[in-house]
C-alpha cells in the first residue's frame, strides 16, 4: 500500500502543482524552468510549458520565409507568393494547444498507439482514435494561390482525413478522394467527400483541380502518379502540389517491410531552396510547369510533448506544358 500511495504522490502531486497551481511554485520561490521532478510524466508536461511560455507565437513568420537569392531560375523567383498566417491558421494552432492540454485524453492515445502499433500504421491508428490532424492550406491561401479557381470536379490524392481537403471544398460540384488507410476513408466519407480506388482513381477524370498534398515524399510510386495526374487533368486545370523539404522519402508500411519507395525522384540539393529548383524541374520534366509557389508550414495537432508540430512545406500549383 506504500509504494501505490509513494507512485501516486509522485506522480500526481508535481502534476496538480504544475498544472493546475503554478502561482504556487512561483509564490515558494521554486522556479519552473529548474525545477526536476521524479516522475518523468511530470517532466514532460513541465518542458511543454516551458516550450510554451518560451516559444510564444505557436506559429512563427519565419516558417514562411524563403531566401530568394538562393532561386537559381529568375522566373521561379518571380512566381513566389509570400504567405502569413492568416486568422484560419492561428485558429489550427490554438486548438492544436488546447487539445495537447487536455492530459487524460493524451494519456489513454499514447498508451493505445502502443498496442495499436502492433496491427494498424500510424494513418490507421490516427484515423481510429481521431488525432493528429493536418493543415495545409487555409480557405483564403487556397483562394490566393489558385486566383480563386471554381469548378465541376476536384481530387485529393492521399487526403488523410480531409481536413486539407475543406479548404478547397467549396469550390467544386464534386469533391473527390483517395486513401489508402480504411479509418481515414470512413472519416472521408462522413464529411461528404466521395472516395475512390487508389488504383482507379482516374476513371472519374477529367478534373479541374487535382491536389496532391505531401504524397509524393510518401508514396511508393510518385512517377506514375505525376503520369496519372497529368492525363487526367483538364486542359486549363490545375495541379496543387505540397512537398516538404528536405526530401525524405519514406513509405509507412506495415511492420517489417522496407521503407524506400521503389520509385525515387530525383530531388537534390544542399538547401531547401536548392531542392525546391530541383523539385519544378522534375516536374516540369514530367509535363507541368509552374504558374505559382510558396512556402508553408505543415502543422499538425500536438501531443503532451509539444502544442503543435511542424514541417517545411513549399506549395506548388501548376498546368500543363501545353498550356
Amino acid at each position: 500500500m506504500r509504494v501505490y500511495v509513494a507512485n501516486f504522490l509522485q506522480i500526481f502531486l508535481p502534476l496538480v502543482l504544475v498544472l493546475v497551481f503554478p502561482r504556487i511554485l512561483d509564490y515558494c520561490g521554486i522556479s519552473r524552468m529548474n525545477y526536476r521532478p521524479r516522475s518523468s510524466l511530470t517532466q514532460v508536461l513541465i518542458n511543454k510549458m516551458n516550450a510554451e511560455t518560451e516559444n510564444g507565437e505557436l506559429v512563427k513568420p519565419g516558417w514562411y520565409q524563403v531566401n530568394l537569392q538562393d532561386i537559381s531560375d529568375e522566373k521561379m523567383r518571380e512566381k513566389f507568393v509570400q504567405l502569413s498566417a492568416d486568422t484560419a491558421t492561428q485558429e489550427f494552432a490554438r486548438q492544436s494547444s488546447e487539445k495537447s492540454d487536455w492530459i487524460f485524453t493524451q494519456l489513454y492515445q499514447n498508451f493505445a498507439k502502443i498496442f495499436m502499433s502492433i496491427f494498424y500504421t500510424q494513418t490507421d491508428i490516427n484515423g481510429i482514435l481521431g488525432r493528429g490532424s493536418m493543415f495545409v492550406l487555409s480557405r483564403e491561401q487556397y483562394l490566393t494561390l489558385t486566383d480563386g479557381l471554381e469548378g465541376e470536379k476536384m481530387i485529393d490524392l492521399g487526403a488523410g482525413d480531409g481536413a486539407p481537403t475543406m479548404s478547397m471544398f467549396h469550390s467544386f460540384t464534386s469533391v473527390y478522394a483517395t486513401e489508402a488507410s480504411a479509418p481515414m476513408r470512413k472519416i472521408l466519407k462522413s464529411n461528404g467527400i466521395q472516395v475512390l480506388e487508389v488504383e482507379h482513381w482516374a476513371e472519374q477524370g477529367p478534373f479541374d483541380l487535382i491536389s496532391c498534398l505531401n504524397l509524393l515524399d510518401r508514396a511508393d510510386n510518385p512517377e506514375t502518379i505525376l503520369q496519372a495526374i497529368k492525363a487526367s487533368l483538364k486542359p486549363q486545370g490545375l495541379l496543387l502540389i505540397a512537398l516538404v523539404l528536405p526530401f525524405r522519402p519514406y513509405v509507412e508500411l506495415n511492420v517489417k517491410e522496407k521503407n524506400k519507395p521503389s520509385q525515387l525522384l530525383d530531388i537534390h540539393g544542399d538547401t531547401t531552396e536548392q531542392q525546391i529548383v530541383s523539385a519544378v524541374e522534375v516536374l516540369r520534366r514530367a509535363g507541368f510547369d509552374l504558374v505559382r509557389w510558396s512556402r508553408v508550414p505543415y502543422l499538425c495537432e500536438g501531443d503532451l510533448n509539444q502544442p503543435i508540430y511542424h514541417l517545411t512545406d513549399f506549395i506548388l500549383v501548376l498546368k500543363h506544358q501545353d498550356q
